[in-house]
């Protein structure tokens, strides 16, 4: 989005007033922006000029990339006598105060907080609407400026204009990019996960109390055994739910921490698991050409369009199109014993937490390293079987990496094929030991 007047600062912006409709249509898939339990029925978006860094994104070498870097600020005013919208923010006729959605911009992560306000006056049809956001080359650390954005647009709606605030933050946590190969070259590269010095896992942290990853094993159950298959084999995931997006976006983040690995060699093969977070309509191009991804959306009609993902998510409903991939949609007793033994790693933990009082041990930890260890079990083994003289992978075997022989033998022949590991399955009859 592009300011309106000439400023100083090089890489933050408040868009041109754009705006809701007269008033809401509320439809079960429409667009949404995380907020509120409406949408409308969008026109097509004006063709507008991108902002030059985005349309020329720098190339951001790993040693540049700091712990707290951003590169833009923006802010978006919705005008609400018309019913354009910016190109890349979703909007959705907000019923909510206050809320926030993650999203991904060219190979930028973004955090965007978004708020309305009564008031009176006819211009503006009695609200106010304006949302405030940043970019960075990575999402491990976006969590850390919530309560700084929503209260910068929450001083955005009471006094309009006075960007002070952001100009400071912005001159203090910007990010430098280097000359890159301009447009048409290809896009910088983006550092999706830590190293494994931090568990493999990315820094994000909920304001639900519970935490995300709690959140995460209540809402799905033993079904996250489901999504762990897929995510291992970097399958392309599309979560779908209604507003608000918010907590969406950290079933996309949990959903990653799945498929972690941190044995060396492994992965070379397959695609980089990578959060897409919330997308819409307008994302459909850059998804197409994606082999691999996790994202989240409000918009019910990508449903209808199987070519752009593997699995559909909807809710706690986890389904496939794909014939090869049925089998495993089907919780086995592996499945149920590793769901198990997960909960009770859980229940020791709240335990050690009540009776220790200097023990304070993460579930966010226990979680992903719980999956990680499952992941290093798998693949060590399949190594080794791999480095032997026979190469023959046997119900024993299975077993050993927490596997059901039969109900398993589907995920792993496509785990095989897709990290190219060279050994022989021979569990095919199920009378055998």
């Amino acid at each position: 989005v592009e300011r309106g007047d000439a400023a100083p600062l090089l890489r933050w912006a408040e868009g041109p007033a754009v705006s809701p409709p007269p008033a809401p249509v509320p439809q079960a898939g429409g667009r949404g922006w995380g907020g509120g339990g409406g949408g409308w029925a969008a026109a097509e978006p004006p063709r507008r000029r991108e902002p030059e860094e985005l349309r020329q994104p720098g190339r951001l070498e790993l040693g540049d990339v700091e712990e707290d870097q951003v590169v833009a600020v923006f802010v978006v005013t919705f005008d609400p006598r018309s019913g354009k919208k910016p190109k890349f923010l979703i909007l959705s006729y907000a019923t909510y105060w206050v809320s926030f959605s993650y999203f991904r911009k060219g190979p930028f992560f973004g955090l965007a907080c978004f708020a309305n306000m009564p008031v009176e006056s006819e211009l503006e049809r009695g609200a106010r609407m304006k949302s405030v956001g940043i970019l960075s080359p990575s999402y491990t650390l976006l969590y850390r400026h919530m309560h700084f954005l929503e209260n910068q647009v929450r001083h955005q709606l009471e006094t309009p204009g006075h960007y002070s605030h952001l100009a400071a933050f912005y001159e203090d946590k910007k990010g430098v990019l280097h000359a890159g190969p301009g447009r048409g070259g290809s896009l910088p590269p983006v550092y999706w996960l830590p190293s494994i010095h931090r568990y493999m896992y990315p820094e994000m942290k909920i304001t639900h109390p519970a935490g995300c990853m709690s959140q995460f094993i209540k809402f799905f159950g033993e079904q996250i055994l489901i999504l762990w298959k897929f995510a291992l084999l970097r399958k392309r995931i599309l979560i779908f739910s209604p507003p608000p997006v918010g907590v969406v976006c950290y079933r996309v983040y949990c959903c990653c921490c799945l498929a972690n690995v941190s044995l060396p060699g492994i992965g070379g093969t397959v695609p980089e698991s990578k959060p897409f977070f919330y997308v819409n309509v307008a994302d459909i191009e850059s998804l197409e050409v994606e082999v691999s991804y996790v994202a989240c959306t409000t918009e019910k009609i990508f449903e209808e369009k199987r070519e752009l993902y593997d699995v559909y998510v909807d809710n706690q409903n986890v389904r496939t199109h794909h014939d090869h991939l049925q089998p495993l949609l089907k919780i086995n007793s592996a499945d149920r014993e590793k769901y198990r033994r997960l909960n009770e790693q859980r229940q020791m933990l709240l335990y050690s937490q009540e009776v220790e009082e200097d023990y304070n041990p993460c579930e966010e930890d226990l979680f992903v390293l719980f999956f990680l260890e499952q992941n290093n079990r798998i693949f060590q083994t399949l190594l080794e079987v791999s480095a032997s003289q026979d190469k023959t992978l046997t119900a024993e075997h299975a077993r050993g990496m927490g596997l059901d022989p039969q109900g398993d033998r589907s995920f792993l022949m496509d785990l095989l094929e897709a990290y190219g590991i060279d050994v022989m399955l021979v569990i095919d009859n199920p009378c055998c030991p």
